[in-house]
């Protein structure tokens, strides 16, 4: 009588967070239009429909994934904010954590993609979004309360000037993040630079 085979023995499905990590890494050394669920299933082993158990669709997989880049910007964001210096230190580390480190960061990348997608997004995926954005707005205004408090900065409505100078990033990072001829990530942090300069860092007497 022949032995019953042995029964196979099922490879553990990776972490979500290894799965985020994986996709994310994609991005960055293949690009966004690389990441295809068929193509991550075969990065981590795990076939497609597995990963749509995970994430149901790319929309969310993409978002997810945003989410954790975003948690690891949010962890450093946190830790040069509560550090030494001075507020107008701060403000610039800030402002250097922001803007894209060149064409093609994959954080923005991603970050233009989600966004992208959101016209057809359901209420969950845009209160997720505004969840991303609400996080490095309250950071900004309470640096800038603090800075005022301090007597660094000028006396300004500090979520007015937080908005502006968000609004100034925002459409400077999309300029360096698809490679607008001309605007550098450099040039960038210089005009930044500027209208801080110009609106909020306080004049001696």
């Amino acid at each position: 009588m022949s032995e019953a085979p042995a029964p196979r023995r099922r490879t553990p499905a990776p972490p979500r967070e290894d799965l985020l990590a994986a996709a994310m890494g994609m991005i960055a050394e293949r690009g966004l239009e690389k990441l295809t669920m068929a193509a991550l299933g075969r990065e981590v082993g795990m076939s497609s429909g597995h990963l749509l158990y995970y994430f149901r669709s790319k929309d969310e997989l993409l978002l997810q994934t945003l989410e954790w880049s975003e948690g690891r910007l949010g962890a450093a964001r946190g830790r040069l904010l509560a550090g030494p210096g001075s507020a107008r230190e701060r403000l610039a580390a800030y402002v250097d954590l922001y803007v894209p480190d060149g064409h093609r960061d994959p954080h923005w990348t991603l970050w233009l993609e989600v966004w992208n997608r959101s016209q057809n997004a359901d209420a969950d995926a845009r209160a997720r979004q505004a969840a991303i954005e609400g996080a490095w707005h309250r950071d900004l205004v309470a640096l800038i309360v603090e800075g005022v408090s301090r007597g660094e900065f000028r006396e300004v409505d500090a979520d007015r000037f937080a908005t502006r100078t968000r609004a100034l990033l925002d459409g400077f990072s999309i300029h360096v993040a698809i490679g607008l001829r001309g605007v550098s990530r450099e040039q960038v942090l210089a005009h930044v630079g500027e209208f801080i300069e110009d609106g909020l860092i306080a004049r001696s007497p």
